[in-house]
Parts: C-alpha cells; structure tokens; sequence
C-alpha cells in the first residue's frame, strides 16, 4: 500500500504511524505542503494521512494551502481512498465533510484517558493517551463517534462510509514528540484564564513511560482493522 503523509510542522511527525507502515511493508512519503510541497495526486496514494499542527482550520490567511489540502481530502474521499487525520488533521477531515469546528470549552494537554463509546474499531475501554488542542469540531453528518475523553466529547469518529478516520488526539505520539512539542511550543502550555482543568505541565508530560506501548498497540490495532479491504 502507497501512503502519503501530510505533516505540516517540522517537529511534528508520523511517529508511531511510520512504524505501522514499515512494518507492515507499505511504502510511505512524506509531503510538506507548508513549506511548499506540491501537493499529491490522488492517484499516488492508497491511504491519506493528515498529521497535526498549532493553526487552526480557519487560518487560511496566514497558512493557505490549509483549502487546497481539505479539497485533496474531498477528492480523496470521492475516490473511494482511505483517510486518516489526527488533531488537525481529524478537523480538516471534519471542515471538509461539512461540519464546524470551534475552540473546545477547555484546552485539552496532557496524557488523559480517552473512553471507548462504540464498538467501532480495535480500542481498550479506557486508553491514555496525548492531547495537545484548544479546537473541537462537531461530527460530520454520518459519523460514528466511538471514543470520547472528559476535556473534549469527539475524539475518534468513522466517517464518509467508514473511508475517513478522525483522531483528535496524539496516539501516534512518541517520547521524542512529546518533548519536541514541549520545547517548540512551550507558550501553549501557559493556561489561558479559567482553562488549566486539562492541562499538564511540561515536567509532567515527559516524565510519561507508561502510556507510550498500549498507545502504539491501540494504534496498530486500529490501523490494521481500518485498513483491511472491505
């Protein structure tokens, strides 16, 4: 299988999901669209994956390759490719599908649980995992929400007739990625007023050991059940 993989800042990667795909032996490229990329073909690729970044959806001023990328995820989906998003990512799967997305009631960072809600897709009944977002979006109109968290209700959903699959949280994440976020985007873990409930501190968050193994399992789990044919 062909994946191309849409990163849109320099210290946050694939992670656990380049993992995936070498071990599974699929063949995976990376695009930069930022910093210019030209953006793939749908024929270059089975399987679309959207990584995270700090802009939001609606910052199209100051990042515009934000509209081409959610027309590359309509065509996708179209096409009948499989799609994945996470963070950002699961918010332009959203905004391209049709629905809002907004600043969340709380600023989500840290390693909280996310709770399974639907039997959709391989997932423990309660995972720790990465959260590292202040947006939210509402579910596209024929979504199956299957996972939730305290700080932020949509969290994993199958959408576009189960092509699309949005994560709103860092399960790809790597201790390496943690603390590389933690350094380049330091000030995001200044609390706005009233908004600390869910968010941990740097010390915190890389002295995390626990959560990394039974993320990267979930998350192959979910890959592989994701992506089988249909």
């Amino acid at each position: 299988m062909n994946i191309t993989i849409l990163q849109h800042m320099s210290h946050e990667g694939p992670g656990s999901i380049a993992d995936w795909a070498s071990e599974r032996g699929h063949t995976q490229r990376i695009v930069h669209l930022y910093q210019g990329d030209t953006a793939p073909h749908i024929d270059d690729f089975d399987l679309l994956v959207v990584l995270g970044g700090d802009m939001s959806v609606h910052d199209q001023a100051e990042h515009p390759w934000l509209a081409p990328e959610r027309t590359l995820i309509q065509s996708a989906l179209t096409a009948g490719k499989q799609t994945v998003g996470i963070c950002l990512g699961a918010q332009q799967i959203a905004y391209a599908l049709g629905a809002a997305v907004y600043p969340n009631d709380q600023r989500e960072v840290g390693f909280w649980p996310v709770l399974k809600t639907a039997e959709v897709l391989p997932l423990p009944d309660t995972l720790d995992v990465l959260h590292w977002h202040g947006d939210t979006f509402d579910l596209p109109a024929d979504a199956c929400l299957f996972a939730s968290s305290e700080g932020c209700r949509n969290q994993m959903f199958l959408a576009a007739n189960g092509l699309a699959l949005g994560l709103q949280c860092h399960i790809e994440t790597t201790a390496e990625m943690v603390d590389g976020f933690c350094h380049d985007d330091a000030a995001y873990l200044i609390p706005p007023p009233g908004q600390g409930r869910w968010m941990q501190s740097a010390e915190r968050m890389r002295a995390e050991t626990a959560a990394y193994p039974a993320m990267r399992n979930a998350l192959f789990a979910m890959l592989d059940t994701f992506t089988q044919p249909k």
